[in-house]
């Protein structure tokens, strides 16, 4: 079978303002894209922190298609992967991904794309990339750059540590000359040293966003009765998408439940469904307006929906970085949104108790405990809590 992919779009322009308004229907850069993107056009390697509904991704697709060859993006998330290259077709961009769910001639088409040069972006696990398999791959086939979406992955300092990340240090030895650029949306300043360190992009430069996203509203306050404080929070959003956190599957099922006892539209959405189930509720989420996800952190990581208008936590998160992340996901269009967390001493025993009996080694413990604290330090300022989380992230 053959992939059904868009019709190549025109040579890319020189000037990546043309490539910027003819494909992606910007008017012109937000922020330090600009500068990320020529940088990388240039051939050179690129740590980019930027926050969430910033841009990240057309700081490397927008490259991909100014360089010549291919863009390999490396992405967690099999679902994220697939919403990602949807949404790049759907402007013409040849795109496909390579993974596990795949039968074996939707993977052997998309080899014959890439080695016809008829790819764009090609997107790919951090493990399958890394197989001497796919490198082989990739030998003769031209690359235009290596992009690492959310690096902050390769940090065991980081809220969502995955080995598998670790191994892409080599790319650099073995594909010399194509620049890489490392994009993630949280990392303090620890972080994003060990993220430079652990895939070799010590010499890379640094573009450094503010953290600061004045659309989002901040509230956080003691775990009284957190059904009726969850409820009067909805009840202001009426008509309105958004997420609700819980940390565990079984109260993800039994909130998603109650809220639709109470007339809500709810969904839930956690690692122990069915991945028909979920792909369904996540397709319905983006398409619909007025809908609640009910979901653990499995859901979320890359997720394009521009007008969620709040995200409530219902249990504390793990860290100030997870929390940041997570309530980042509402408001991506620029207009208001809302944030809650409620949390309690019981959540932070079960946190504590969480990083103790984990099997992480005593260093990464240590800096569980102390992210654990800085968010709790948050939690209970008596000062402005946006100061807070932006001095946490320097």
């Amino acid at each position: 079978m053959r992939i059904d992919l868009p019709v190549p779009p025109p040579a890319a322009a020189a000037d990546p303002e043309s490539v910027l308004r003819r494909v992606f229907g910007h008017g012109g850069f937000r922020g330090s894209q600009r500068d990320v993107v020529e940088h990388v056009i240039a051939g050179h390697d690129a740590l980019v922190l930027m926050p969430t509904g910033g841009g990240k991704s057309v700081c490397y697709q927008l490259p991909s298609l100014c360089r010549p060859g291919v863009g390999i993006v490396v992405s967690p998330l099999i679902a994220l992967m697939r919403n990602q290259v949807e949404a790049v077709r759907q402007l013409g961009v040849r795109a496909a991904s390579f993974n596990s769910t795949q039968s074996t001639a939707e993977r052997m088409e998309v080899r014959r794309a890439l080695r016809a040069g008829e790819l764009d972006l090609l997107y790919v696990a951090p493990e399958r990339l890394v197989t001497e398999e796919f490198l082989a791959l990739l030998e003769p086939v031209r690359i235009a750059l290596f992009a690492i979406d959310e690096a902050h992955c390769v940090s065991q300092w980081g809220h969502d540590f995955r080995p598998e990340y670790l191994q892409l240090a080599t790319i650099g030895a073995r594909f010399p000359g194509v620049p890489r650029i490392a994009l993630t949306a949280t990392a303090d300043p620890q972080t994003r040293d060990d993220i430079a360190r652990r895939l070799g992009l010590g010499g890379a430069r640094l573009f450094l966003s503010s953290f600061d996203r004045p659309n989002l509203t901040y509230a956080i306050a003691p775990k009284a009765e957190p059904r009726r404080q969850l409820l009067a929070f909805l009840r202001a959003h009426p008509g309105e998408s958004g997420i609700v956190y819980c940390l565990s599957r079984a109260a993800v099922d039994d909130t998603a439940a109650w809220l639709c006892g109470q007339g809500l539209r709810a969904l839930p959405y956690h690692a122990g469904l069915a991945a028909e189930t979920r792909n369904r509720n996540q397709d319905a989420f983006l398409a619909d307006e007025g809908l609640i996800l009910v979901a653990t952190i499995a859901f979320g990581m890359g997720i394009d929906k521009p007008d969620i208008r709040f995200v409530a936590h219902l249990d504390l998160p793990s860290s100030l970085e997870a929390y940041y992340q997570e309530t980042g996901r509402a408001g991506r269009d620029g207009a208001p949104a809302e944030t809650l967390m409620l949390y309690g001493m019981q959540d932070v025993t079960l946190r504590r108790r969480m990083i103790d009996q984990g099997d992480a080694p005593g260093e990464v413990k240590r800096v569980g405990r102390a992210k654990l604290d800085a968010l709790l330090g948050v939690c209970e300022t008596a000062g402005c809590r946006r100061r807070a989380i932006l001095a946490h992230f320097g």
